[in-house]
């Protein structure tokens, strides 16, 4: 599926978000020089919910006091090379992203869910420049980033309430209903794609439409100076 490619910077990205330009810089490049050096590069992807490096940086307290008032917060990481959609979560709070390296997010909207369904057709992509904090709202739909470059993969905090993407615990005899079905883990509601493989791990299935990969974006724009859509 040809997608086009737009930025956080822009209009388009604050349904999804919005770009934390007024926190400190010596913040910013703490949390660039131990994402770069101190969290590991996966061949394929890795997800850690909660990392010593990340939690004891200098300005750890700060940012997590700013992100979430107070509330018990975890600070990880996503890294690694994907250029696939797959699959869609949610929170109930926000996630807040930076990378020390540039990345893509495909992106959508809760409430286009409809009847347990979201067409592929309604994500959209975002390109996030290097060393720019974004938050991504809980009612948007989001999952692992992407690399922006074809050769080159991506070091992406997540920054989330503690215990989120936990394990999940049963739910009580009688609960159900509202979007129980797609509960994953703690906090983390999740809608996937038939070719993620996760349907037959038991997620629910309800992408529909094309599986976006944006490989081939990536490849015709090998060079360029911004990532754009085939």
């Amino acid at each position: 599926m040809a997608i086009k490619i737009e930025s956080v910077l822009d209009e388009a990205f604050r349904p999804y978000g919005r770009v934390w330009s007024d926190v400190p810089q010596a913040y910013l490049v703490e949390l660039a020089e131990t994402l770069e050096h101190s969290t590991p590069m996966p061949e394929g992807r890795s997800y850690s919910a909660s990392d010593p490096a990340l939690e004891n940086m200098a300005c750890a307290p700060a940012l997590s006091a700013l992100f979430f008032g107070g509330r018990p917060a975890q600070l990880g990481w996503c890294n690694g090379h994907n250029t696939k959609l797959n699959c869609l979560e949610y929170h109930r709070a926000s996630e807040f992203n930076f990378g020390s390296r540039d990345f893509i997010l495909l992106l959508a909207r809760e409430e286009q869910i409809i009847d347990g369904e979201l067409d592929t057709s309604l994500v959209r992509a975002f390109h996030v420049p290097a060393n720019t904090l974004i938050e991504v709202y809980g009612s948007t739909l989001h999952y692992a980033p992407c690399q922006a470059c074809a050769d080159e993969g991506y070091k992406v905090l997540v920054a989330l309430p503690q215990g989120t993407n936990g394990p999940k615990s049963a739910l009580p005899r009688g609960a159900q209903g509202g979007d129980a079905a797609m509960l994953w883990a703690a906090d983390k509601w999740l809608i996937v794609h038939e070719e993620s493989g996760k349907g037959e791990l038991g997620a629910w299935v309800g992408l529909v439409g094309e599986n976006i990969d944006i490989a081939d974006s990536l490849a015709s724009d090998a060079g360029a100076g911004d990532v754009a859509a085939s």
